[in-house]
């Protein structure tokens, strides 16, 4: 595929997405979001809901689908491996969230308080986690960790993770990165000297 061919659909593509979420989110938080149909989403978006398919093959997605999972394995990968798996993860985590954009953060929060409101979401989060867990223990894994040491490390990140989200979707004027960090530091505060492992 040309470049020229993605600068043309891309951004179209991007918008379309972005009015489909922005719709939603209105809907979701107006009159809820199990009485909020996904046509009713597409109405507000003004396309239909083929078009609604095509980028979410589902309405929980619009709530769900995370952009910054690559952007997480990314991080990740690049921590020295010389460090343990938890130490990688919480670094790499902390590098990956700082990279959010400020102007993502209203989305952020309001699609985490959603959920968290939403008794049939909250169990679909922990499926969500799991895929984003499966893709970093698969990484640290391919770096030489050892399996279940790799699983236990990212699955207490990312419950730290969640529960950092949890929290600061019903704050109003917190710093999505410190609480973050603050959380995170549970595990490994901030600045601490990792331990050595086999490169």
């Amino acid at each position: 595929m040309s470049s020229t061919h993605i600068t043309a659909a891309g951004p179209r593509r991007e918008r379309t997405r972005a009015a489909l979420i922005a719709g939603a989110l209105d809907l979701f938080e107006r009159q809820g979001y199990e009485t909020t149909s996904v046509a009713q989403v597409a109405e507000a978006a003004g396309v239909t809901e083929m078009t609604f398919f095509r980028h979410f093959p589902a309405k929980e997605r619009v709530l769900l689908d995370d952009p910054y999972d690559p952007v997480l394995v990314e991080a990740v990968g690049a921590r020295p491996r010389a460090e343990g798996p938890l130490e990688r993860t919480v670094a790499g985590l902390r590098t990956a969230w700082g990279e959010i954009p400020a102007d993502a953060h209203d989305v952020v929060r309001r699609r985490t308080r959603i959920v968290a409101r939403t008794p049939v979401l909250r169990g679909a989060v922990g499926l969500n986690n799991l895929r984003t867990e499966d893709a970093v223990v698969a990484r640290l894994v391919e770096d030489g960790c050892e399996p279940l040491e790799a699983r236990a490390a990212v699955g207490a990140t990312l419950a730290v993770l969640t529960a950092a989200l949890l929290h600061w979707a019903d704050s109003e004027d917190e710093d999505l990165g410190a609480v973050v960090d603050r959380a995170l530091g549970v595990l490994v505060p901030a600045g601490r000297v990792a331990r050595g492992r086999r490169a």
